[in-house]
């Protein structure tokens, strides 16, 4: 068994003991995987187009499409980067970054590049990190390379960039900024990693001159673009329980900025919202996820760590409607595609939910043909749906990618 396979079950572990000690329910009921009920479609997801890169297979992954630059940018575990039109899904570009130097024959075998961070774009690039700590930077146009760099630890969440400068997160807890024109060095820094965490880590985000970053201590930091150092630091995590199991609470969603307030979830204990100035939790309820947070007007959307779905008022925090119907399906974090939420799950569905009411307005399964020949898990979706335009882009485990659209 890999490491990777280790860490990736050691989640399940953590995450069934969440479900567990939150629930009130005998221990059959708290694991027992919600079956799909009839809904009234109110309308039928149409695939645009589609097509498929390998998967991830058994691994944690949180390799998800991009969309930048009239192109789908998105990847395969074992190396291949790949660009699709985003109207049409042609492919434009294949790059093989587990032999960037051309030297494997065909007699030899194939060694996976274990990328799991990406793809992120900008300034014409698209970036990707790998679990050897490997940054690759491409040319959005050709996918040739134009840098790469190295990080302490495995790279297991997206790059974060902005004002030229891309940052890294690391397992290890190094996080690094380099130039994102040509790789140069510019900062590193070192948050601290309990000896017991989820397999995640919080994307960085660039904003404000800042860089945002959610740790495995349970806290929302912020640290100075252009040096690195420290700015304030808010507690979202909320350790309870008397084993180092009962207090994990890694921060491992991406902090969500939204006008000056960030938005943060912790995998156990709280959804906050801060002041993006002074660090300052303005408010604070009782969520826990390590899915990626959304919001659309006045309404922030997230999936607990049950597969949960809530909505809550993005000012105050009071809750506005729950669905419950897909608990223990291996819920994604939400994604907003005009007035509706869209959700994955482990059997590849896509469930389309009214963002007012909560209710289920449609249901799509992703790869259908592939998935009665494939088992269950092989064809799940695992990260958010990705939303461009009006065209909403999934990618599922086995690697089947979809741009569908919606009346």
């Amino acid at each position: 068994m890999s490491f990777s396979y280790k860490k990736f079950a050691l989640l399940a572990v953590v995450c069934s003991s969440l479900i567990a000690c939150s629930s009130t329910d005998d221990e059959d009921e708290s694991t027992r995987v919600a079956e799909l009920t009839d809904i009234t479609e109110q309308f039928d997801p149409k695939v645009v187009w589609s097509d498929s890169v390998d998967g991830v297979d058994k691994y944690f992954s949180r390799l998800k499409p991009a969309v930048a630059y009239g192109k789908v940018f998105t990847a395969s575990r074992v190396g291949d980067a790949v660009a699709f039109d985003q109207n049409t899904g042609k492919e434009l570009w294949k790059t093989d970054l587990s032999d960037l130097s051309d030297e494997r024959s065909f007699w030899q075998d194939r060694q996976s590049a274990l990328l799991n961070g990406g793809p992120v774009t900008g300034i014409n690039k698209v970036f990707y990190g790998s679990e050897n700590g490997d940054v690759y930077a491409l040319d959005a146009e050709t996918g040739s390379v134009s840098w790469t760099a190295k990080i302490k630890g495995e790279i297991i969440a997206a790059p974060g960039i902005g004002e030229g400068v891309l940052v890294v997160n690391s397992a290890s807890g190094a996080m690094k900024a380099f130039d994102a024109a040509d790789g140069k060095e510019l900062w590193q820094t070192e948050l601290d990693v309990p000896p017991l965490s989820l397999r995640g880590i919080s994307a960085p985000v660039v904003a404000s001159g800042g860089v945002l970053v959610g740790t495995a201590s349970g806290d929302l930091t912020v640290f100075v673009l252009d040096r690195g150092q420290q700015a304030w630091t808010a507690p979202v995590g909320e350790a309870s329980g008397s084993t180092e199991l009962e207090r994990v609470i890694d921060v491992d969603s991406k902090p969500l900025v939204f006008g000056d307030k960030i938005y943060s979830i912790s995998s156990r204990g709280n959804l906050v919202a801060v002041d993006l100035r002074s660090g300052r939790v303005l408010w604070s309820r009782q969520y826990s996820s390590y899915r990626s947070l959304a919001i659309s007007g006045n309404a922030l959307f997230l999936t607990d760590v049950k597969g949960h779905i809530y909505a809550v008022d993005r000012n105050n925090g009071l809750e506005r409607w729950s669905q419950l119907l897909l608990t223990n399906r291996q819920v994604t974090g939400p994604a907003v595609i005009g007035d509706y939420l869209a959700v994955g799950d482990f059997e590849g569905y896509l469930h389309f939910i009214d963002q007012e009411t909560g209710e289920f307005v449609a249901r799509h399964r992703v790869g259908a043909f592939n998935a009665l020949i494939t088992t269950v898990g092989e064809s799940a979706i695992y990260t958010s749906p990705v939303v461009a335009g009006n065209v909403l882009y999934v990618q599922s485990r086995d690697g089947d990618i979809e741009a569908i659209t919606i009346p």
